[in-house]
């Protein structure tokens, strides 16, 4: 009898996300991205702070408070009130959503309920717009002001012409990203990101990569085979990478190599896992290429603004 009911049990139906990977796998890549890149600045907080378990450790706001103190530099943790009741937790929260809704953080479908109760999907999107917003938005905000009026004196030759980067009709600060030098000139591709630091972000990306024969169309299959890690390297300090060996090299031996040198010469934190890029996650990859901006020579692009 329990064979045949056996028999009828139909396997669970594995559900997808946009990219057809498996939420399960996508969530547990963020998670662990998310985590590295949250540990990465409360571990300069004096004495330092580390979660082990995001969708444990963030429930009643102490972490929220902290890792917000030292991306905005102000003081927060003075208002976090220590306490097992619902009522004081849901207000720790509440306070740092404030906090972020207060400089236009996107808050949708977020709320101090879904943080308490560990719900992964309110986290990960919560700790997603704190990455745009911290790591991403607000430097490539400069980088784009930047890139709009500077490469006007650049050559023609090897970078686009300012219409590329000039703002659409009708959208005084929306850019164009695909209209790049491209190995074989390859056709025009529409805009895939609507965020405008994502764009910039993607334009920054492809200049550095394009001029070493590396096409990188997205934040997704294109890292894919580890040349576009190396070549982004290799346009900070071209004497990092060998590209030449590179290209005859398996994926996964690149990948790790360009994780490697990125740690150990550039300082910039492990965030992915090799295996991370066999199907890559799009946030978990822009966190991770988004950290390279902290490399001096973007650092003085930036700064010339």
């Amino acid at each position: 009898m329990q064979d045949l009911l056996d028999s009828q049990i139909k396997p669970a139906k594995t559900i997808n996300d946009h990219n057809g990977q498996p939420q399960d796998r996508r969530k547990a890549m963020q998670k662990r991205t998310f985590t590295r890149w949250m540990n990465v600045f409360l571990q300069r907080r004096d004495p330092p702070l580390k979660v082990c378990d995001l969708f444990t450790d963030i429930r009643d706001g102490r972490m929220l408070m902290a890792l917000l103190e030292e991306l905005s530099g102000c003081k927060l943790l003075y208002r976090f009130r220590s306490s097992s009741h619902r009522i004081f937790i849901l207000n720790n929260i509440s306070k740092a959503l404030a906090f972020l809704d207060d400089r236009h953080v996107k808050l949708l479908g977020i709320d101090a309920s879904g943080i308490a109760d560990g719900i992964p999907s309110v986290i990960l999107n919560l700790v997603w717009n704190i990455i745009l917003h911290f790591q991403v938005k607000e430097v490539m905000g400069g980088l784009r002001r930047h890139l709009s009026s500077s490469l006007s004196s650049l050559s023609l030759s090897t970078y686009p012409s300012t219409s590329d980067l000039s703002p659409q009709t009708g959208d005084s600060d929306s850019y164009t990203c695909n209209t790049l030098p491209r190995k074989g000139k390859k056709a025009a591709k529409e805009p895939k990101y609507h965020s405008k630091a994502i764009k910039t972000l993607l334009h920054w990306v492809q200049r550095c990569t394009s001029k070493y024969g590396v096409d990188v169309d997205d934040f997704g299959a294109s890292w894919r085979s580890g040349l576009a890690f190396l070549a982004l390297i290799k346009s900070i300090n071209p004497e990092l990478v060998d590209l030449r060996e590179s290209w005859s090299k398996e994926p996964t031996e690149n990948i790790q190599h360009a994780f490697m040198v990125a740690h150990q010469c550039l300082d910039v934190p492990p965030l992915l896992e090799p295996e991370d890029c066999t199907s890559p996650d799009e946030q978990s990859i822009i966190t991770y290429v988004s950290m390279f901006l902290g490399c001096h020579s973007v650092i003085d692009e930036v700064r010339e603004v």
